[in-house]
């Protein structure tokens, strides 16, 4: 079967394969016993629960929780300052939404993929928990929800680029890049880095300085989150064909790549000081944030090791989580 032939929209109309594997448990990240469920011949109906788990973990909701951190800063920096409270929990839900929608998106498109990697082998559409069809429902749903949402709570840019953040993560990034050149993560990118300029662009009709620098922070940030990744999961990105860094350029330039990101991330994180929307104080605890992260970064080239590179992965989500964290609690203050 080609790629294409993988990916075609029309493939969501067919009955669900059940040939995914089991972890040593026997069963997958919702609770759900695929090995049983493949071994009886697809006769028994996995419990509801279980595939309301599985509807969940399919939006990724650690990759949501992130559109908070990203998201709300933003709120508090747009002229007027913070909107209205059911305002800007609207904008949050239709975010969130959204930021779901594009990840059940790629799991329908890559089910097939997934079955190939230890790590993704017994989600919901590969282990067989949800059926195909209907993810995709799911993901439309999601989708129309999300803009919905964000339509009621402010102007129609904001809508506009919500739709174009899910296409361009589904058609651009998933279908074109990811499978195609080591880039994918780079532009691809784009699409995570997207709510500031949601919450600017509804709230404001426009697109102001302090949107695209919180979009050029994330922008940044993420090539260094998923190259830390694809050092230690080499191996598997390679058997399903995927043309990650490590692969097409070495280990030692993709850790070379990550400290140099690392260091470009200081100075959108400190702009906002520079604008006087954040204080001195947010500055130093962003500089001593952005110290930590680069110094990570720096033992990972030196050391070199898979240990490495997985603390510099989970580092990179904490680093995220506390300069956001600390950006919005500077700006409440």
């Amino acid at each position: 079967m080609t790629r294409s032939d993988r990916w075609g929209w029309m493939e969501g109309m067919e009955t669900v394969p059940h040939a995914a594997t089991a972890d040593s448990a026997g069963f997958d990240g919702a609770g759900f016993d695929s090995a049983r469920f493949e071994a009886s011949g697809a006769q028994a109906t996995p419990a509801w629960s279980a595939r309301v788990r599985g509807y969940w973990q399919m939006t990724r909701p650690s990759v949501v929780a992130l559109v908070f951190f990203t998201a709300v800063p933003m709120m508090f920096m747009v002229p007027g300052g913070l909107p209205p409270l059911p305002i800007a929990l609207g904008l949050i839900f239709g975010i969130a939404c959204i930021a779901g929608s594009s990840s059940v998106f790629n799991a329908w498109i890559e089910r097939d993929i997934d079955k190939q990697m230890v790590r993704t082998k017994t989600r919901p559409l590969p282990s067989g928990l949800i059926a195909p069809r209907n993810a995709l429902v799911f993901a439309w749903a999601l989708t129309l929800l999300g803009l919905a949402a964000i339509g009621a709570c402010g102007h129609w840019l904001g809508v506009v680029i919500g739709a174009a953040t899910v296409a361009f993560y589904v058609f651009v990034y998933t279908i074109w890049l990811k499978p195609r050149t080591p880039l994918n993560i780079v532009i691809g990118g784009a699409a995570g880095a997207a709510p500031p300029l949601i919450v600017d662009a509804s709230l404001t009709g426009g697109i102001g300085l302090m949107s695209l620098t919180l979009f050029a922070l994330v922008f940044l940030w993420t090539p260094p989150h998923f190259w830390a990744i694809s050092l230690f999961r080499k191996n598997e990105y390679a058997s399903a064909g995927f043309p990650m860094l490590p692969i097409t350029h070495g280990d030692d330039h993709t850790r070379k790549r990550i400290l140099l990101y690392a260091l470009s991330m200081v100075p959108p994180s400190l702009l906002p000081v520079l604008t006087g929307h954040a204080s001195l104080g947010y500055g130093a605890v962003a500089l001593g944030i952005n110290a930590w992260f680069v110094w990570m970064c720096w033992r990972l080239d030196r050391e070199r090791t898979n240990k490495s590179a997985r603390r510099v992965m989970l580092a990179s989500l904490v680093y995220l989580h506390l300069l956001f964290t600390a950006l919005t609690v500077d700006l409440l203050l």
